[in-house]
């Protein structure tokens, strides 16, 4: 069996990774981007599903087209890069999509973290719709080591409030190592990804304690009552509340961006995407001294499964991914059937 071949039975359907990227290239382009701001969606999209992150897989495409539909972002947009200083540049997304605005930056970025062993990059004027960790891992896997933060729209209360405040506010890491595949994790700075409770919602299942609370302020593990005019607790207490604040001080106030509660949706309805910005730092690790990094990588993850750690961050994604790539990327096939409608729309 072709992993390129779309195999359907009465409930699933089995599509080739460059097949799914090519029917959502087609449906972005039909619902208002530019060819290459599609095909970069397109993959990002399509590479969570493969990868079993389903809360940013297509579950996420009627929030893009119903953004792009109600004139919030500019699906057209043509990032503008900065070349700030020796270890610094700055992206304008034009009201557009992050990860285009990444893409536009990304050889000056890395030209400037070979040399000087540190890069930054800060992006703003952006909307970041997607899973967190496709921005990291391929500079993991050219040898390098990158941390990204992005700042979301408000729906977290922070510790010891009574009212939201910050984004999900996730965190990714990339690093590589010597006999593997890099080293990732992705992870919101609230108790659970937002889209996981819109997942929860939509299969009527209960969240566990901890996750939000309702519209009164009182914990719920009711996800309609979370979104439904509840919000989301930050992970850990105090701890993953600071983080957050980090998040934000870093994607928003160090960027130019806007913080989590600095943008409205009201004249755009629709809108889902937030509108705030993202920073990326990337580093060289061969500038350091001593053994390669990426043994030295190797050797923790030696150390953790010898002290019993049976799965490390990122495992399960990847052990999906192959199983993706040799038998191709399982869907709903009402779901299949729902994105190839999109085409005639």
């Amino acid at each position: 069996m072709s992993a390129q071949s779309p195999i359907v039975d009465s409930a699933t359907t089995f599509i080739g990774f460059n097949d799914l990227v090519g029917l959502l290239r087609a449906v972005f382009v039909k619902h208002g981007t530019s060819p290459e701001v599609a095909a970069i969606l397109a993959h990002n999209c399509a590479s969570a599903e493969r990868d079993g992150a389903h809360s940013h897989g297509i579950f996420r495409m009627p929030g893009y087209l119903s953004t792009l539909a109600s004139g919030w972002v500019n699906g057209k947009a043509i990032p503008v890069v900065t070349d700030v200083a020796s270890g610094f540049v700055r992206v304008d997304a034009g009201n557009g999509f992050a990860q285009p605005a990444l893409a536009a930056a990304r050889a000056l970025l890395v030209e400037k973290a070979r040399s000087a062993g540190i890069a930054l990059l800060a992006i703003h004027n952006s909307h970041h719709f997607a899973a967190l960790w496709p921005d990291v891992e391929p500079f993991a896997e050219e040898g390098l080591v990158a941390l990204s933060v992005v700042n979301s729209m408000t729906c977290v209360v922070p510790h010891g409030a009574d009212r939201p405040l910050f984004g999900t506010n996730p965190i990714a890491f990339a690093a590589p190592r010597a006999d593997g595949s890099p080293i990732v994790f992705d992870l919101a700075t609230s108790a659970i990804a937002h889209g996981d409770v819109q997942i929860a919602a939509r299969k009527g299942e209960r969240l566990p304690p901890g996750m939000g609370v309702d519209s009164l302020g009182q914990p719920t593990q009711d996800p309609k009552a979370v979104l439904e005019g509840g919000a989301l607790l930050p992970f850990g207490g105090h701890k993953g509340s600071a983080l957050s604040m980090m998040v934000e001080l870093l994607a928003a106030a160090l960027t130019g961006g806007n913080f989590s509660f600095e943008f409205t949706w009201a004249d755009h309805p629709g809108a889902r995407t937030p509108w705030t910005g993202q920073l990326l730092i990337v580093i060289d690790p061969s500038k350091t001294a001593g053994q390669h990094f990426a043994e030295r990588s190797q050797e923790l993850v030696r150390q953790m499964h010898a002290v019993g750690l049976r799965r490390l961050p990122g495992d399960r994604r990847h052990r999906t991914r192959a199983k993706s790539e040799q038998q191709g990327i399982e869907l709903e096939a009402q779901d299949l059937a729902r994105l190839q409608a999109l085409l005639a729309e």
